[in-house]
């Protein structure tokens, strides 16, 4: 065997890499490893000393060994107690390389080659003091960032100036992967070696100072969280001391349910928390300002900002809920089923905006709730009858004490969906006043284009509204501001016919008042009969408000004979009501007769259509014009052109030329209380004044409706359908309206079409040949 060739005993190291020169420690455990280290220390052989490739492998072979290992000097054994390891202190001596391995079922023997430290040329023998120089350099920049390394570490490299053996201490002091620490064992050139050393190191710094700032970052970030803990359980235990425990909980409370609302701005948020941290800054010092503030909190949080209702856009079901609720009114419950197909087809529409125009009493707030029904969504109604404070739609500002938000976000609040059916009711009421127009705030609630950021004044953070179906109505649609008029579709409600009523009272009012009386249906029948004649002879309206009051009344009187008489039922005819409700009220029909100088006009109100009598009385005077009736500027003026005209075709109707001269006339229209005023009376006020003058007796059974002009001409007029119903209910058999209005008879009911005869008019002299005799 060659001299620098032997066969010894071998023991794979896990992890571990052993450097000539040095002495350490390290525990057996394998019955191998063991066995090696007792036949090195008995025999005084060297003991090779070399790494495992994987550490994870419990046998290992040659093939799972590097190449290139130490061989060392076993020092000392020591036994561990309880432990079948031992401990072993051993000292490198130098490298070697194995050339074959014997494997035996004792241990690990290895042919091992030494390898002595080579030398190198005397003329790289500058740069290898320098380059150690530079290494003491690097070494010393690396003890910086390990502070626990040992002042004798630094003076050992200090002291020594061999490359090789320089590259092997600080290979075996460093904490660096054994993979890496293998690498420098390998390299058996000193210089070589030192400089991969070099490199190793430097790695290893950079590595280091990038771990630092981590490190740094993360100390910050920590030190910034733990110093805004500490603050805030300062300010905590402060606002326990002088507010209670309750205080901090309720600003964290306020700060978790700002931070969930999901529609909402993140300036509109943001906001909010500064409202919070202004409102925990606030302690006890400022009871009022801390109770605004709180309460704007308060309200604004409860608003409905991410509660939805899904439609339901069913058409049968909606049908059914708005027949069920509702007897006739057609024209509105198809464009309510028009409005559900179309939202069907696309969910997302937008500035569907509906005002019900009609009289008071037919149904326009009852339906408007059956559509939230019919559609499932949240229901809220706001009255703006007689609102003349902007304010109170847009609401007032926090600077004011007492300030809370406008009727529009409260609406909002109560019903508590952010997509509710919301009904402004008497949307024509509004008034303005030196506080602001009300109806110029209602513009922007009820754009579409707007009122998708629409901002209250006492909320002061945009609340979409565009999603909110808005419903109005109105008595009379002519004192709704032009641009507020224009932002809604109007649908016309009309006055109910007899028979509609009667299917109403039928259907919904009697067994409304009995369940609200508390009598049940078998103590109290009600009769057609009875309700016919409280439909005529005891209310005069446009709608079934005073038909319910009539129907409450008998209820409040059977309720007292059922409760003073046992057993007490009855059924209520006809006969009975004047005893239930005294005298009739109205006569069922006016008494129509032919009469000089009295025409049957016909006039249209806020409650529906009603028929006026004109009277003229012309006696000898000196040509004054009387008007009297509580007659308004237009309709005085439709007077002095009825005048004006006949003055103009005396020799046509056979007046004496001088009429106006030698005579007083008086046109008068009775009910004299009741403020009159319009251009329609103007054909009726005519032919009054030529019967009065010509002494011709009027058709009694006749009505007339037109404005006229001074050459006589016969112009349309409004609310025909009204004025036709006040006509039937009067029994008249003939009505003159002008001619233009023929198209306006599709509105007109079936059962007015059916009763009476329309006579188109276009000028004067088709009024007198109906209704002069």
């Amino acid at each position: 065997m060659e001299e620098n060739m032997q066969l010894v005993p071998t023991v794979a190291l896990r992890g571990l890499v052993v450097f000539p020169g040095m002495v350490l420690h390290f525990d057996a455990g394998r019955e191998k490893s063991i066995n090696a280290v007792r036949e090195a220390m008995e025999t005084g052989d060297d003991l090779f000393l070399v790494a495992q490739r994987d550490t994870a492998t419990e046998d290992p072979t040659f093939a799972d060994v590097y190449k290139m290992g130490v061989l060392a000097k076993v020092r000392q054994i020591i036994g561990i107690p309880e432990s079948n390891s031992i401990r072993v202190i051993v000292e490198g001596i130098c490298r070697a390389t194995v050339k074959r391995g014997v494997e035996d079922d004792k241990c690990l023997y290895a042919l091992v080659e030494r390898k002595p430290e080579k030398g190198f040329a005397k003329n790289r023998k500058e740069y290898a003091e320098a380059l150690v120089r530079k290494t003491r350099e690097i070494f010393d920049s690396y003890a910086r960032f390990t502070p626990k390394m040992s002042p004798d570490v630094m003076l050992r490299v200090i002291a020594d100036d061999k490359p090789g053996a320089i590259a092997d201490y600080i290979a075996s002091v460093i904490a660096i992967p054994y993979t890496e620490k293998q690498k420098i064992l390998d390299e058996t050139h000193p210089i070589t070696r030192l400089e991969k050393m070099c490199e190793t190191l430097t790695s290893e710094i950079q590595m280091m100072e990038l771990e630092d700032k981590i490190a740094a970052k993360v100390e910050q970030a920590v030190d910034d969280n733990q110093r805004e803990y500490y603050l805030r359980e300062q300010i905590r235990a402060l606002s326990e001391e002088l507010d209670g425990a309750d205080s901090a909980d309720e600003i964290e409370e306020y700060k978790q349910k700002i931070n969930s609302i999901e529609h909402i701005s993140s300036k509109s948020r943001e906001k909010l928390l500064k409202e919070c941290s202004r409102l925990q800054k606030m302690g006890n010092g400022s009871p009022a300002e801390a109770t605004v503030s709180r309460n704007y909190l308060d309200t604004v949080i409860n608003l409905p900002w991410d509660k939805e209702t899904k439609d339901k856009l069913d058409l049968k079901h909606a049908r059914k809920v708005l027949d069920a609720d509702h007897y006739g009114l057609d024209a509105v419950k198809d464009r309510i089923i028009e409005l559900l197909a179309v939202r069907r087809l696309n969910p997302d529409i937008k500035g569907q905006i509906i005002c019900l125009a009609g009289p008071p009493g037919v149904g326009k707030t009852s339906i408007a709730k059956s559509l939230a029904d019919a559609m499932g969504r949240s229901y809220a109604r706001v009255s703006l009858g007689g609102i003349h404070d902007e304010a109170e739609i847009r609401g007032h500002r926090r600077t004011y004490i007492g300030s809370m938000p406008g009727r529009v976000m409260a609406a909002i609040a109560d019903a508590g969906t952010r997509n509710p059916l919301i009904l402004f009711d008497e949307i024509d009421k509004l008034a303005a006043d030196i506080k602001g127009d009300p109806a110029s705030a209602m513009l922007e609630v009820l754009d579409p284009e707007q009122n998708k950021a629409f901002v209250d004044h006492f909320i002061e953070i945009p609340f979409d509204l565009s999603n909110v179906l808005f419903i109005t109505t109105a008595n009379d649609k002519g004192n709704i501001p032009t641009p507020l008029l224009d932002r809604m579709e109007v649908i016309d409600l009309y006055s109910y016919t007899a028979e509609e009523k009667f299917h109403i009272a039928k259907r919904h009012l009697v067994p409304k008042a009995l369940a609200r009386h508390g009598i049940d249906k078998k103590q109290l029948k009600i009769s057609d009969s009875a309700i016919n004649e409280l439909i005529s002879s005891y209310t005069r309206e446009a709608g079934v408000r005073n038909l319910e009051r009539e129907i409450n009344n008998i209820c409040r009187k059977t309720a007292l004979e059922i409760v003073s008489k046992k057993g007490y039922s009855t059924t209520v005819y006809a006969k009975d009501l004047k005893d239930l409700l005294g005298a009739p009220k109205y006569k069922e029909k006016v008494k129509l007769k032919d009469e000089v100088g009295v025409v049957n006009g016909l006039a249209w109100t806020a409650v529906g259509g009603e028929m006026l009598k004109v009277e003229t009385a012309v006696m000898p005077g000196k040509g004054n014009v009387e008007l009297t009736g509580s007659l308004g500027d237009v309709m005085k003026e439709s007077a002095k052109a009825a005048v004006s005209f006949l003055r103009a075709n005396t020799k046509k109707y056979g007046i004496a030329p001088d009429f106006y001269k030698e005579n007083d006339i008086h046109i008068h229209v009775p009910e004299g209380a009741v403020p009159k005023d319009g251009p329609s009376a103007g054909v009726t006020m005519a032919t009054s004044l030529l019967s009065a003058l010509t002494g011709r007796k009027v058709n009694g059974h006749v009505a007339m409706t037109g404005e006229i002009s001074l050459t006589g001409n016969v112009m349309p007029i409004g609310g025909l359908r009204e004025k036709t119903m006040a006509a039937y209910k009067a029994g008249i058999k003939t009505v003159v309206i002008p001619k233009e209005n023929m198209p306006d008879l599709d509105d007109v009911v079936d059962v007015v079409k059916k009763n009476i005869e329309f006579v188109p008019a276009t000028k004067l002299d088709d009024v007198f040949k109906v209704a002069l005799l």
